[in-house]
């Protein structure tokens, strides 16, 4: 006797199903771009610095540099982290950043003397940094003499 198909057609090649089912998929990147839209401003804001007013033109930075800030309190911060005055120099001399820049930009407060701001900028020196930036806020113009 020789072997034949069930009957009812259970020996009909049934094909897999193929096809993905995107809408876990699309709920879990929606959740993330949530999530990076809120924090995203949380971490640009950095030191709380009121800066000094200048006529000077906008430094272009097309790429990121190391900046040092002075708060009003005078603790100097390394990006966003505090680090001892006595430290700066050995923390800049290791940082590669800085090292392959040879660039810093300085943050320092209005309120600040003189002189802790000179040796911040002496400590970069000793380090090998050789362009210090000093950043400010540009001059607001008064609109009445805005025109002339």
């Amino acid at each position: 006797m020789g072997m034949s198909a069930p009957a009812g057609g259970g020996g009909r090649n049934r094909s897999a199903m193929s096809d993905i089912n995107v809408t876990p998929l699309v709920d879990v990147m929606l959740v993330l771009l949530i999530i990076f839209m809120v924090t995203a401003p949380l971490i640009q804001q950095g030191v709380k610095v009121s800066l000094p007013d200048a006529k000077a033109a906008p430094i272009d930075a097309k790429e990121k540099k190391l900046v040092v800030s002075l708060d009003r309190t005078g603790k100097v911060y390394l990006g966003d982290v505090e680090v001892p005055f006595d430290d700066l120099e050995a923390k800049l001399k290791a940082n590669a950043k800085a090292q392959a820049d040879k660039e810093i930009y300085l943050h320092a407060d209005r309120d600040l003397k003189y002189g802790l701001v000179v040796e911040v900028m002496a400590s970069a020196q000793r380090a090998g940094i050789s362009n210090v930036g000093m950043v400010t806020d540009p001059v607001q113009r008064d609109v009445a003499t805005a025109g002339k």
